[in-house]
């Protein structure tokens, strides 16, 4: 009993690591067939005597295996076999004896596919032996003789083998295996704290039925269909499989871009990915990460008409001309801060707060007093929604700021107002943002904060009517004024 325990933990064993092996293909050859076998080798026998005497042993089986569509299959056995275990043993009486035995049984046995030609399988099962201990002449042995012991018994059976596959339903077979006996009587002798045993090594040839099956009718034989449930009419490989010519993982009868190169990202169509649904697919789309709604080029990419490397949707300044170097909003450099672009400028290092003219120089002539209250209009001041300074504001914080250094003790105020479109909470933090903003450029260029006051106003105190474009645009304003 615990040599059959030890078969069936092996076997669970074998079928739980065998199905992890990977092929291509998922059909056992001997799914649903059944299969004839004739075999013949030699019994080596394992008894009280203690001289191996290999003999002859010939067995014929009947195996019935379930379908499957994986490479491993169950079957049921049923054997019998015939032939002699004999021993010798110099100094005994007898010295040698040869009992002839035959087996009638059944079992369980498992088949793996591997390579497609090579099937190693496992057996465990019972049989019901019958033996009659003689000696060398044939001569019944004196406990056979007066009957001490029962002559038919119930033995246990494992077996390993390999075949090989020759056609569909021919194959060659190799195996081993151990025939246990409950009981020590085999040799006529119950001398050992051993039970018998009987050892075999075997070859021969299997004959299996019920093969060429094709249960989907796609022309492909079941035992070499990888695709087994393929419907009827769909065009197939060699293999069973519906065909795919452009190698994208979706079947010729499903695919809705059929020419897909190599190696190309599919959806389920069969199609191209687009990652970013810019009409450009992603094998193709050089700016692959571009945000939903926005207009590329051929080759996926935003427009840039000014080509100043800053995309059409995020340049703020978009008809700079050709060569000239941008900021990251797309407007021409301004390294000095005086109002005009580096590429206009004459004079491109002018000092902090020197009044400028339109070449950006410093102006030489009469110097014109800064005026003590500046009201930035946002659509000059700031982009739409923005609360950035452009740089047509400069001019006239310049002449502020000039002012507020000559004027150490002067003390200022800047309210931030907008028009009336959008909630008032949202207003009033624009309004505030912008006087930050304002504010903020005076600090950065050395001037106390201590000496301003900032306000956001919002919608409040406009100084037109909102009620037309222009009336709004000239309440977007931020006013910036002397209060001591």
């Amino acid at each position: 009993m615990k040599f059959v325990s030890s078969l069936l933990i092996l076997l669970c064993f074998a079928v739980s690591s065998f199905s992890q092996v990977k092929n291509t293909r998922k059909y056992n050859a001997f799914s649903g067939t059944i299969v004839f076998t004739v075999e013949g080798g030699t019994s080596i026998a394992a008894t009280d005597y203690i001289g191996s005497h290999p003999d002859l042993l010939g067995k014929i089986m009947l195996e019935v295996f379930f379908p499957t569509n994986t490479l491993s299959s169950f079957g049921l056995r049923f054997f019998g076999n015939g032939g002699y275990i004999s021993e010798e043993q110099l100094g005994r009486t007898p010295s040698f004896f040869r009992t002839n035995i035959a087996t009638a049984g059944t079992g369980v046995v498992y088949t793996l596919n591997v390579k497609d030609f090579f099937f190693p399988y496992l057996f465990a099962g019972i049989g019901y032996l019958w033996f009659n201990p003689q000696d060398e002449g044939g001569n019944l042995l004196p406990g056979n003789e007066e009957g001490l012991y029962k002559k038919d018994e119930l033995n246990y059976l494992g077996e390993f083998g390999m075949r090989f596959l020759v056609t569909n339903n021919l194959s060659l077979n190799l195996s081993s295996g151990i025939q246990l006996s409950p009981n020590d009587y085999w040799d006529d002798s119950k001398e050992g704290t051993t039970n018998d045993a009987m050892f075999t090594f075997m070859g021969g040839i299997s004959f299996a039925f019920l093969t060429e099956t094709d249960s989907d009718g796609d022309g492909v034989i079941d035992t070499r269909d990888l695709c087994p449930d393929t419907r009827k009419g769909i065009a197939v490989d060699p293999s069973g499989c519906p065909l795919d010519a452009d190698k994208d993982g979706v079947p010729d009868y499903k695919d809705q871009c059929p020419r897909t190169p190599a190696r190309v990202s599919v959806d389920e169509n069969g199609c191209p990915v687009d990652s970013d649904n810019d009409g450009v697919v992603d094998y193709l789309d050089l700016c692959p990460g571009t945000p939903e709604g926005i207009n590329v080029d051929k080759s996926g990419c935003p427009f840039d008409e000014d080509q100043d490397g800053v995309a059409d949707y995020e340049d703020q300044c978009p008809e700079t001309p050709f060569d000239v170097e941008v900021n990251s909003d797309g407007c021409p450099k301004d390294d000095d801060l005086d109002g005009v672009p580096d590429y206009m400028d004459n004079c491109p290092q002018t000092p902090a707060g020197q009044e400028v003219d339109q070449e950006g120089c410093p102006v030489k002539e009469t110097r014109i007093e800064p005026p003590k209250e500046v009201i930035l209009g946002a659509g000059a001041s700031f982009a739409s929604g923005s609360t950035t300074i452009l740089p047509g504001a400069y001019n006239e914080l310049n002449k502020l700021f000039t002012l507020m250094k000559e004027e150490p003790i002067s003390r200022w105020r800047i309210e931030g107002y907008t028009d009336n479109v959008g909630s008032d909470e949202t207003n009033r933090k624009i309004s505030l943002k912008r006087a930050e903003a304002v504010l903020q450029y005076f600090t950065s260029r050395g001037i106390s904060p201590v000496r301003f006051e900032i306000f956001g106003y919002g919608e409040s105190s406009p100084v037109a009517s909102n009620d037309t474009e222009e009336g709004r645009a000239k309440n977007r304003r931020v006013r910036i004024v002397r209060v001591y």
